[in-house]
């Protein structure tokens, strides 16, 4: 999935973007307001981290700002202000949830995960394909009911997949759930990615449509 961090501090961005690349999110990664809006406009994101404190335009006013044209991005703001007036600061611009630094990667994927589940009408959907079954939220696959292991990209691209069976994906369209910007997918990267989730899932799972793309038949 497609995220946006907006965060000015270097280090912290970098680890942001790479823990959760690493959790199975592609995610891009702006510094300031000026380079978020026009991302923002032009990229499909599920969601984005927005950081208050930034350089020129700070984040709530960024939020109004989204929120005055009617998107309904969730925006989960990741700051060091625990004040009690900047929560409700916070989330009178229009924040969907508020989490205060240093957070654990692995809370900050599940609470995205809920924000984006939650924008799509879905509070706790599993996706099935026969005998597969993808929980978003647990972050867990099975296969005939016994778990499978699958890295954050694998997951990434086998929920890409299952989210649209019945429906050809292109290499360019999954490539784009898996990598955000500056991550230089090699040329058979997604082939890669299918040849483990076959071994793993069954090699019929996942059909090719030579020269057109991938899909998952219902």
């Amino acid at each position: 999935m497609r995220i946006l961090i907006i965060e000015d501090d270097p280090l912290l961005g970098d680890g942001l973007r790479s823990g959760l690349c690493s959790l199975g999110f592609a995610p891009d990664w702006v510094q300031e307001a000026s380079l978020a809006w026009p991302a923002l406009c032009s990229e499909d994101y599920a969601a984005a981290v927005l950081d208050i404190g930034l350089p020129g335009e700070d984040g709530i006013s960024l939020l109004q700002r989204l929120r005055q044209q009617q998107r309904t991005l969730p925006v989960l703001i990741l700051t060091a202000r625990d004040g009690k007036s900047d929560k409700l600061a916070g989330f009178k611009a229009g924040a969907d949830d508020y989490v205060i630094k240093p957070v654990d990667m692995e809370e900050l994927a599940a609470r995205l995960h809920a924000l984006i589940r939650r924008a799509q009408g879905q509070m706790h959907k599993c996706l099935i394909a026969g005998e597969i079954e993808l929980d978003p939220q647990a972050h867990r696959v099975r296969v005939s009911g016994m778990p499978v292991n699958l890295t954050g990209r694998e997951f990434a691209l086998l929920e890409k997949l299952m989210s649209n069976l019945g429906r050809v994906l292109s290499k360019s369209q999954l490539e784009a759930t898996l990598y955000g910007w500056g991550e230089g997918a090699e040329s058979n990267t997604v082939e890669v990615h299918i040849h483990h989730l076959r071994r793993k899932l069954g090699s019929s799972r996942i059909v090719t449509l030579r020269g057109i793309g991938y899909m998952m038949e219902t």
